[in-house]
């Protein structure tokens, strides 16, 4: 097969031993180095010993938004919705991508989402893609990356400046975004990425979840990494598509800053996002994991106002200002 373009750590090492007997050969060439310890727990991965109160996030509406849905390919799932303001020039862009298994969900999910941004001052792409029952990956990384090509193509008419964008994914939709965050030595303009309980390693959703001891989700998870690799799991012939699909692989120092947040008891654990963040490391590149208390995942994570304001500020400080 191919070689992979990162070193792989002593974790995913261990992992791919248990479901990729044959396909060590991304990091043999490097069996030899020694592995760096993993970062230190930061203040912001912290756990404070209860959960703190739940209140809703706020979701404004626009007046003087303008919506319209966009085709960026042919098939009917490759729409988006584009919201901005007209008249105020340039705008930093927002990308967002629902979640659902990678099977299922829809834009309209992420529509209050959405608006929470056009609020905030950006022109935001909420984008649907090919499910996997459709299409197997990459299928669904090349959407959005067909997205945002499109964004680019009509950035005037969008009021959306192309060199200055985030993608903000939810679950699946969050290992979508960070598979275009680490794509090739990272695209142009993009500024940031953010995972809300982003499935970041499907080899360690599918050793998870044949584990006697994984909840019904945890099962469910691992089927749907199956099905987005076309039905075959990760051996013989189907290695490539899984190492493909396994974004810690995949870091180099051109990708862009991330930030993933989960909760410290969901089915998708900090572990996922903990394996890219050193990977990321190795290569230079920033990303921040917070673990929050409780068990709430992805969207509903996000729906708590203390989670949805660090992932506003955390977007605003990599995103410059508008152009004028």
């Amino acid at each position: 097969m191919r070689s992979v373009r990162t070193v792989v750590t002593v974790g995913a090492l261990a992992l791919a031993a248990a479901v990729l007997p044959t396909v060590l050969a991304p990091a043999a060439a490097q069996a030899s180095r020694p592995v760096p310890p993993p970062p230190p727990v930061s203040e912001e991965q912290a756990e404070p010993t209860a959960p703190p109160a739940y209140t809703p996030t706020v979701y404004p509406e626009v007046p003087d938004a303008m919506i319209k849905t966009v085709a960026y390919g042919r098939h009917a799932h490759q729409r988006m919705d584009v919201s901005w303001v007209p008249g105020q020039g340039r705008r930093p862009g927002v990308f967002v991508l629902h979640g659902g298994w990678w099977s299922s969900g829809d834009k309209k999910s992420a529509t209050a989402i959405a608006r929470g941004y056009v609020a905030q001052g950006y022109t935001v792409f909420n984008v649907n893609y090919r499910l996997s029952g459709e299409a197997t990956w990459p299928a669904q990384r090349d959407d959005v990356l067909a997205a945002i090509a499109a964004a680019k193509r009509y950035a005037a008419r969008y009021s959306f400046d192309p060199e200055n964008y985030a993608i903000l994914g939810f679950s699946a939709g969050g290992h979508i975004a960070a598979a275009v965050g680490t794509y090739k030595n990272g695209l142009p303009g993009l500024k940031g990425v953010v995972g809300m309980s982003p499935v970041i390693s499907p080899l360690t959703a599918f050793a998870d979840g044949a584990s006697e001891a994984v909840t019904h989700n945890g099962r469910k998870l691992r089927q749907a990494a199956i099905q987005l690799a076309g039905g075959c799991r990760p051996y013989g012939l189907c290695e490539n598509i899984w190492a493909s699909m396994e974004v810690p692989w995949q870091a180099s120092r051109g990708d862009a800053p991330m930030l993933a947040i989960h909760s410290r008891g969901e089915f998708v654990p900090p572990l996922h996002s903990q394996l890219l963040q050193e990977q990321l490391r190795q290569v230079g590149v920033p990303m921040t994991v917070r673990v929050i208390p409780g068990a709430r995942h992805s969207s509903a994570l996000y729906g708590d106002a203390g989670v949805s304001k660090q992932v506003y500020a955390w977007i605003a400080g990599v995103l410059k200002p508008a152009a004028r």
